[in-house]
């Protein structure tokens, strides 16, 4: 086991560099809050590139690297891959990007990997966006969709949700506590969303400037 995860860290490594100076976004809300959605508009409106730690795990895998398989088979045995491998995969991606501006979706998903990441690339985020919904709202949304997903019903949707609520929103907490978050009313239709989410990126470059 000790071997996998060392192997690993050998596997992805580099630090990032100093001349390097990144603005990362955490992007947080519970499952159905739309955060796809408007992540995809940031992009689009304000030059960031989207990292979902969950997309590089997969591709990792499906890369068939020594790396993927090793993930792979932690994965199949039930074990948790460590915070660090899944920073380290975040810290590659930023590394070999042109763009000095990320969204990093759906992470840090629990305190562990919070420390993980300023401990390891030694960045702390802008803010924290956070997609608050209320949880019949994204129920109804999940349950709505047709993306063809197999934990859309109703019971895998409940546990997703305590798994948020006892997980993610302590990070919501520990960022807020620091100022650094910027809690957006994901309840309303997508293009309300994005107008308050607009407001949010607007006023951070005008202060970047």
């Amino acid at each position: 086991m000790g071997s996998i995860i060392d192997t690993l860290r050998k596997k992805v490594n580099g630090s990032l560099s100093n001349e390097k100076k990144v603005t990362v976004v955490f992007v947080l809300g519970g499952p159905g809050s739309g955060k796809g959605t408007q992540c995809a508009k940031i992009v689009q409106n304000f030059g960031y590139t989207h990292l979902s730690a969950g997309d590089l795990l997969r591709a990792e895998i499906k890369s068939g690297s020594e790396n993927g398989t090793m993930i792979q088979n932690m994965i199949k045995e039930g074990k948790i891959v460590p915070s660090e491998v899944t920073v380290k995969l975040l810290q590659r991606a930023m590394q070999e990007s042109d763009n000095n501006k990320f969204l990093i979706d759906g992470f840090p998903r629990n305190e562990e990997n919070r420390a993980a990441f300023e401990e390891v690339t030694k960045i702390v985020p802008e803010f924290v966006l956070f997609f608050d919904c209320p949880e019949d709202e994204m129920e109804k949304r999940l349950l709505n969709r047709n993306q063809g997903r197999d934990d859309d019903n109703i019971d895998t949707i409940r546990k997703r949700f305590k798994v948020f609520l006892e997980s993610s929103l302590p990070v919501v907490d520990y960022y807020s506590s620091k100022g650094r978050v910027r809690k957006i009313d994901a309840g309303k239709p997508a293009e309300e969303v994005f107008e308050a989410v607009k407001a949010v990126f607007t006023s951070t470059n005008e202060k970047a400037a």
